[in-house]
């Protein structure tokens, strides 16, 4: 009994190791992925299919797959996308891996989309085994269960076998590279987004990683791309560098967006939305290359593109807030605590209010509907750390041709017209003030369209009316 108990005891343990040392290393790994549907898009669009397939033959335990597939009848080119693990619960409890930018996006490239669980997480059944210091007998473990979804999807009608990317996230994006030596046919590259992996029964981690890089690197023609933050805080650069630098040294295809810091912690920068303009357009590029599709043809599967900043005022100047500076300091205390907010971030203002959101799927289209709720004339006014803002009617670039509160300055005003002239730098913006050489003039403030109801409303009564000033501006 006792016997029969130690060998209990120590199997028991060498998979609480692994739990320990492959998931709480990968700790928010799963960042992006979470039940709230405000990080998906419509899940009419999502077309989701929970499916069932065998994993590697010499041990073929059934593994859960969460499929999706764009608008169509394909056959579609496959992106089979790899999740990382975290250690805040055992792998039989961890939510199935669904919600993911990276699947929104391969989807808008007109791809099928299958996300595996690994042996023992969610759905799937078995256990991760134990290797010890071997990252790379680990990493073939996931990759030979991968390469048995592959091949399943293959004889499937709606997928193209012979046009396939495999990508993962963390102790995914390493398994995403493993794959690449098995020499799938069809799979044509390889995308790893902070890959890699740390075993809990090995004294030497960062050692082992990047040895096993090398090993990896030795054995793989198939082409790669390598995302790395320089916050990482699971693999830094020394680590993350030495990762790459021994893989191509050892004939490894591949290339490393070294991108700097993002966030608090930027091994989880494929959850935020705000990353997307880091490595979309290179993994676009980096598609292209392999002869894979790269091109937008389903935009609802991601999210609403953000304006080009238009500098109307500085981001952290309240006072040149439209319409919300109508409200005195309930407006401006408003706008400060929507500053303080982490990105992706969108705040969005109309004639009587405002609408902000933060985090999702798509913050843009949310504070937009927001501020629709409750106001008219909706517009954003920043996105992320740019001020977006634009007026319906545009209006003339500054002239300087006088100082703003310099009331003689103003051409053709009578003393009553420098009386309204003053009044009008009272106003709230967003605000238009305007002239003409017979002595007229006029002001609006607030309304949808400030601009273009001054003209109008001066050129009723007087000839050649043109803009003095606008907001915080002379632009005559």
């Amino acid at each position: 009994m006792t016997t029969i108990s130690t060998r209990l005891t120590k199997k028991w343990m060498g998979l609480v190791a692994v739990f320990l040392l492959l998931g709480m290393i990968d700790r928010g790994a799963n960042a992006d992925d979470a039940s709230d549907s405000s990080k998906a898009p419509d899940a009419a669009l999502l077309h989701e299919r929970v499916i069932h397939v065998f994993g590697a033959a010499a041990d073929p335990i059934s593994l859960q797959v969460t499929l999706y597939t764009p608008s169509g009848e394909g056959p579609f080119p496959l992106a089979v996308m790899n999740h990382g693990a975290t250690g805040n619960e055992p792998p039989e409890r961890q939510p199935r891996y669904h919600l993911t930018f990276a699947a929104y996006y391969f989807l808008s490239r007109g791809y099928a989309v299958a996300m595996p669980m690994m042996r023992g997480y969610a759905g799937s059944e078995g256990h991760l085994s134990a290797h010890g210091c071997d990252d790379v007998a680990t990493g073939l473990d996931a990759a030979r269960d991968i390469q048995a979804v592959i091949d399943y999807l293959k004889h499937q009608p709606f997928i193209d076998g012979s046009r396939i990317v495999v990508a993962g996230q963390s102790f995914g994006g390493w398994n995403a590279l493993a794959v690449g030596t098995l020499k799938e046919p069809g799979v044509k590259g390889l995308v790893s987004f902070a890959g890699g992996m740390r075993a809990s029964d090995c004294h030497h981690q960062d050692e082992a990683l990047i040895q096993a890089a090398g090993t990896l690197g030795g054995r793989t023609s198939t082409p790669s791309i390598w995302f790395f933050g320089d916050n990482d805080s699971l693999f830094p650069p020394p680590v993350s560098r030495s990762m790459y630098e021994h893989y191509v040294a050892a004939g490894g295809p591949a290339e490393l967006v070294a991108y700097g810091s993002f966030g608090n912690d930027s091994h989880n920068m494929l959850g935020s939305g705000a990353a997307l303009p880091i490595w979309v357009p290179r993994v676009d590029a980096f598609l292209g290359r392999v002869g894979l599709p790269n091109t937008l043809v389903h935009a609802e599967y991601l999210p609403t593109s953000a304006p080009p900043p238009t500098h109307y005022a500085a981001l952290d100047d309240a006072q040149a807030l439209p319409y919300l500076n109508a409200k005195g300091p309930q407006g401006v205390a408003y706008y400060r605590k929507f500053l303080e907010r982490p990105l992706p971030r969108a705040l969005a203002i109309g004639t009587r209010g405002a609408g902000s959101a933060q985090g999702g799927f798509d913050p843009i289209a949310q504070a937009l509907k927001l501020c629709g709720q409750t106001s008219s004339g909706c517009r954003l006014y920043v996105v992320d750390n740019d001020v977006v803002w634009t007026r319906p009617t545009p209006a003339p670039l500054p002239t300087h041709f006088g100082k703003l509160d310099d009331e003689e300055a103003v051409p053709y005003l009578s003393t009553e017209g420098r009386a309204g002239y003053r009044k009008f730098l009272s106003m709230p913006r967003p605000r238009a003030f305007a002239i003409s050489p017979d002595g007229g003039w006029d002001a609006a403030s607030l309304g949808e369209d400030p601009v273009a109801y001054v003209l109008a409303k001066c050129g009723q009564l007087h000839h050649q009316c043109r803009l003095y000033a606008v907001d915080g501006d002379v632009v005559w």
